[in-house]
């Protein structure tokens, strides 16, 4: 066999599968090796030792050739530099909804007052979300035109069944739930309304605050939302409370913020903000809870006074960022919403 052959196969190979054929070849059981030994039979007797030497230095310098292969196409796949402490590769990830960072957030700040986080239905029933509010049949707020009714048997005590369109439905369980003050609520989840335009959505999230207890007056309502505002909007921000009416508070009131543009001095470089026009910013309702919907709620009003409110989530984000369309919430675009 001419050792030229099987040294030029062996350094020309470029891969460790094709250096590993060739160690079959020579070497395997079936090889070009096996097949030298399995002649030396035929070999005169005189011949053999001298033929059984040559084959197994043969063997012996394709083992060396091969041996020297594999290192040497080992070292090349080494010779890429890699450093351990680097670290990984930076894929791309996903995150929260703004609106799910925004109710976070609005949690902790209620949290800190010592106001207990909880849900209920959004499916609801007409009581808990009319009657029970100081709002009898035939208000404008129950016409079909303002909600979603849904085909539902009606209850002989609930009436019928409803999407709910404000978590103010809440303030009724909660009171049934806790049956005596004091009760502090934040009650955060989604409504529907028949509204859709650049600042109303048909589902849209809104928080309801509740305090109920001895003595509670309009001072710790203003102090909460005042709080709540530095806290959410930052500490220069100021709230001010404007009468208004609603039927399950007396009195009422809408809560206005001073403008994070202006600063609340309805000017920019000497001319008229845009944004507010008069120094303030809507927040949302307010005012102290009925003594109705107390009773409604089998708190008697002689001993406990109570405030509420009902704020939306989207409303204070967008106040807060200067967004002017609610629909780029909902809308699904990477583009806004990676932003976040």
């Amino acid at each position: 066999m001419d050792s030229k052959t099987y040294e030029k196969e062996i350094n020309l190979t470029d891969s460790s599968d094709k250096l590993s054929q060739l160690e079959v070849k020579y070497l395997g059981r079936n090889g070009v090796i096996n097949d030298l030994l399995k002649k030396i039979k035929d070999i005169p007797s005189d011949e053999k030792k001298d033929y059984g030497q040559k084959v197994n230095k043969l063997k012996t310098s394709i083992k060396r050739l091969i041996e020297v292969k594999k290192k040497e196409l080992a070292g090349k796949k080494s010779e890429k530099f890699f450093d351990a402490t680097l670290p990984g590769k930076i894929y791309p990830k996903g995150s929260l909804h703004p609106i799910t960072y925004t109710i976070e957030e609005i949690a902790s700040i209620f949290q800190k007052l010592g106001f207990i986080r909880v849900s209920y239905p959004e499916v609801e029933w007409e009581y808990f979300s009319f009657e029970a509010l100081n709002m009898p049949k035939g208000h404008p707020a129950r016409d079909d035109f303002e909600s979603f009714f849904i085909d539902y048997p009606e209850h002989e005590k609930f009436g019928r069944m409803v999407l709910t369109p404000h978590t103010s439905s809440g303030q009724n369980r909660e009171m049934r739930r806790l049956k005596t003050p004091p009760i502090r609520m934040i009650n955060i989840a989604k409504c529907y309304r028949r509204n859709w335009d650049a600042t109303h959505a048909p589902m849209f999230y809104q928080f309801e605050g509740l305090c109920v207890d001895r003595g509670i007056n309009i001072t710790h309502l203003k102090g909460t939302i005042d709080f709540f505002a530095k806290q959410f909007f930052g500490p220069d921000r100021e709230i001010r409370l404007r009468p208004h009416h609603f039927q399950f508070t007396e009195p009422s009131f809408e809560t206005d913020i001073n403008c994070n543009i202006c600063k609340g001095t309805t000017k920019i470089n000497g001319k008229k903000c845009r944004v507010c026009k008069s120094g303030w910013l809507e927040l949302g309702g307010s005012g102290m809870v009925h003594p109705e919907v107390l009773r409604a709620g089998g708190i008697d009003p002689n001993i406990y006074t109570g405030w509420a409110f009902g704020f939306g989530p989207e409303r204070c984000l967008m106040m807060k960022l200067g967004l002017d369309e609610i629909r780029d919430l909902y809308g699904g675009d990477i583009r806004f919403l990676e932003q976040f």
